[in-house]
């Protein structure tokens, strides 16, 4: 976790402790992306403020998915057939590649950062949000490596263990080791400072996920999951967001939660999603979530955000 949030109507913003190698960040409005339609005649394509417009790519359009259309901005670039009462959605997906995430962290002491969104030096005012999520960074820290004591505020940040052992310690005195399989909350609310390391004696990899609180303020407060996989989801309340973690088996399907956005990340194998094959690391925005399924192609862990914003 990096850097404390103080959000605004115009930005969030973040800092780093010195460990961490990165030094701000800024986050803000809703960004929009090009999309190609294809499909039946009176198939609306959603025009929402999970997408972001950027020259030379495209999102997936998938079809067949039927549900009320949801009103969102104009975009000049999407066709739409006229609306009738029986109008379909369809579900919009953006695939990042694992290469195109932003390298960050401190490789000389021992910590590689990979960021989805903007973050620290790498602003890109295309790609500050989807939904709630505001950052989900891959972070491999080495034995005895770890990020120095940071603020945050105004974030829901939640961390997932891929491999290895995370030690937390915060300002409210609370000590935890997180382990593989387990999920961290912390609720940053008005103000805490934390540590994060990796104390053991072999790597530690986590997939840590910001979203923005409904609200500002508040008490922060802590929570510690542990083997969360499974067929429960977990909330985070805070930012009206659940997170599903999907363990496949070759060909073993997964329903994709219905739901204004879901942002899917690969953590390990390789899953086949609308056609499209991801590989670790990789992700995908999907706007208008509807009648989806995940299937493994390989064995595969999967972390799907079902936001309702």
């Amino acid at each position: 976790m990096h850097g404390g949030f103080a959000r605004c109507a115009a930005e969030v913003r973040g800092e780093r402790g010195p460990a961490g190698g990165e030094s701000r960040d800024r986050a803000c409005g809703t960004p929009r992306r090009r999309s190609v339609l294809a499909g039946p005649s009176g198939v609306r394509g959603l025009g929402s403020p999970g997408l972001a417009r950027c020259a030379g790519r495209a999102a997936i359009v998938v079809p067949g998915a039927r549900g009320a259309a949801r009103p969102g901005t104009a975009d000049p670039h999407r066709r739409s057939a006229p609306a009738g009462p029986a109008a379909t959605v369809v579900p919009v997906i953006d695939v990042r590649r694992a290469g195109e995430r932003y390298r960050g962290g401190d490789p000389q002491a021992g910590i590689d950062s990979r960021h989805a969104f903007s973050f620290g030096p790498h602003y890109d005012p295309d790609n500050l949000r989807f939904g709630a999520v505001i950052a989900c960074n891959e972070e491999r820290l080495a034995p005895g490596a770890g990020f120095d004591e940071h603020p945050h505020s105004h974030t829901e940040i939640v961390t997932w263990v891929v491999e290895g052992e995370l030690t937390h310690r915060d300002s409210t005195g609370r000590a935890t080791t997180v382990r593989a399989g387990d999920v961290q909350h912390l609720s940053a609310a008005a103000g805490v400072r934390h540590t994060e390391r990796n104390d053991g004696d072999t790597p530690l990899t986590f997939v840590q996920t910001w979203l923005a609180p409904l609200t500002q303020g508040g008490t922060p407060s802590y929570e510690l999951v542990t083997g969360a996989a499974g067929t429960t989801p977990y909330a985070v309340t805070g930012a009206g967001a659940l997170l599903h973690v999907r363990r496949l088996a070759p060909g073993e399907r997964a329903a994709v939660p219905d739901a204004p956005f879901v942002y899917a990340h690969v953590v390990r194998g390789d899953v086949r999603l609308a056609g499209e094959e991801l590989r670790p690391g990789d992700s995908a925005r999907i706007t208008g979530a509807k009648g989806l399924e995940a299937e493994g192609v390989t064995p595969a862990e999967l972390l799907l955000w079902e936001l309702t914003r």
